[in-house]
């Protein structure tokens, strides 16, 4: 019996609460062959168009009043979690499959001197127009910052993080093999501060979150479900080639010469090496849609030490 951690993308979870219920009934599907099994597992999923569907929605009643965004954050991981559970239990009540599933409200821990802090970069909420975005960044201290010609958005600090501070309740419920929902939208960013845990503006970045999840729970296998089939070297050009199998210094010189994008692949590719340079356990970056045949090690590519 093994432990993975899957990495659900929040792109890939809908633009409503009701697609978003269907293409989770489709995940929940390809992960019940690895529960038929008896394998231990941890569900970690992004939050990024949720969260932002929930900070601007409280925007919109009162700017100069809005939910905090870690506040914001802790409400996205359990709807999600809600209906990633809701999913998996009704497969698992058809096959009379008895494992119990939790959705846990996660806070993970990072440095309040991260240099992440000092330029923010993560785009969250509504858009604005020039003279809306000054009033905002004046009104609330806030960084605004122009969005790809779109308007302007308020940019939050992405920094990496450190610990999982309910890891113990994680790995208890992982001992009692209940399926574990945590550490939703990256987690919930803390700092600690003069002792005590305080919520900050921040996104950690969910795949950053997944290898530390993995590396703590000591899992086999951590596996970033996302939007292709496989990590590929000159992506959209004609030399496009993929990638079924990977060392981690045959990637690092992939990084060097430029093949992955910072917000797209990069991330995805860097928390993986991560995980494989701390534990020498496989990762694998495969698609949403071929879920089943990564788990199944048919489909994605496996980055190996």
């Amino acid at each position: 019996m093994g432990r993975f951690v899957i990495s659900l993308g929040g792109n890939a979870l809908g633009n409503n609460a009701e697609e978003q219920q269907k293409l989770l009934e489709k995940v929940a599907e390809a992960i019940v062959p690895l529960i038929e099994k008896g394998e231990d597992i941890v569900i970690v999923h992004g939050n990024g168009p949720q969260v932002g569907m929930i900070n601007s929605a409280f925007s919109a009643l009162d700017v100069s009043n809005q939910m905090p965004f870690a506040e914001c954050g802790a409400m996205s991981q359990g709807y999600i979690g809600f209906h990633i559970q809701k999913a998996l239990q009704n497969i698992l009540k058809q096959k009379k499959i008895d494992r119990n599933i939790v959705t846990l409200v996660t806070q993970v821990l990072v440095d309040k001197n991260d240099p992440a802090f000092l330029t923010p970069t993560k785009p969250i909420g509504s858009f604005y127009n020039k003279e809306e975005a000054d009033f905002i960044a004046k009104e609330k201290n806030y960084v605004m910052k122009e969005d790809s010609g779109r308007g302007y958005r308020r940019v939050v600090a992405s920094p990496k993080p450190i610990d999982i501070i309910e890891k113990e309740s994680i790995l208890s419920l992982l001992e009692k093999h209940h399926i574990v929902i945590a550490a939703g939208g990256g987690g919930i960013p803390v700092i600690e501060d003069k002792g005590v845990y305080r919520g900050i503006d921040a996104v950690i970045d969910k795949d950053y979150a997944s290898a530390k999840m993995a590396e703590i729970i000591l899992a086999d296998e951590l596996i970033i479900l996302t939007a292709v089939d496989f990590v590929y070297i000159n992506y959209n050009s004609i030399n496009q080639e993929k990638i079924n199998k990977v060392t981690l210094i045959k990637l690092k010189k992939y990084i060097e010469e430029g093949h992955f994008k910072e917000g797209s692949m990069l991330p995805k590719v860097l928390a993986c090496m991560d995980f494989v340079e701390k534990t020498k356990r496989t990762a694998i970056i495969a698609s949403l849609d071929n879920a089943a045949l990564a788990f199944e090690k048919e489909q994605g590519t496996k980055i190996i030490y």
